[in-house]
């Protein structure tokens, strides 16, 4: 789960309700957060402390009871529950990040050439501009030359 998306949605259900649930599980969140950001990979293998306590403090948590008559926050608290084991996710493994802001930044380009030209004309060009986008978003995020991966795709022949 994206916990950007999370303390945003928190934020809105603290303002709202000044709610103290909200806050507390706000606090969480940035508590694991700034756990993430202390973690070395070789941390990850054994048992963490902090880890365990955020785990525990979550559980507490998603167990206590919410007014009644706090729909949005109720529902926010079930959507918690039903998922508590995808929360934490990046607490326990090294390459997961807590947000999925890279993947967002994947998909803007396609969504900004949907919204410009209106369309794609035929799946063929979807195709072809998901490749293009492909190879160039890969070069980008490892440091590579965008023009030399191409020409190397050029020259090569089909098996």
């Amino acid at each position: 789960m994206c916990t950007a998306h999370l303390l945003r949605e928190l934020v809105f259900l603290e303002q709202l309700f000044k709610s103290n649930w909200a806050t507390d599980f706000k606090k969480l969140l940035h508590n694991a957060l700034k756990l993430k950001k202390d973690l070395s990979q070789e941390k990850y293998e054994g048992p963490i402390k902090e880890r365990d306590k955020i785990k525990i403090d979550l559980e507490i948590l998603l167990e206590s009871p919410l007014p009644e008559n706090k729909k949005k926050l109720r529902a926010f608290h079930k959507r918690m529950i039903k998922h508590k084991g995808y929360i934490l996710t990046f607490l326990h493994h090294f390459n997961v990040p807590p947000d999925n802001n890279a993947s967002e930044r994947a998909i803007r380009n396609v969504k900004v050439k949907q919204k410009v030209s209106g369309q794609f004309k035929t799946e063929n060009g979807v195709q072809i501009y998901a490749v293009i986008r492909s190879v160039t978003d890969t070069c980008i995020k490892n440091g590579q030359n965008i023009f030399s991966a191409f020409k190397t795709i050029a020259i090569l022949k089909p098996e």
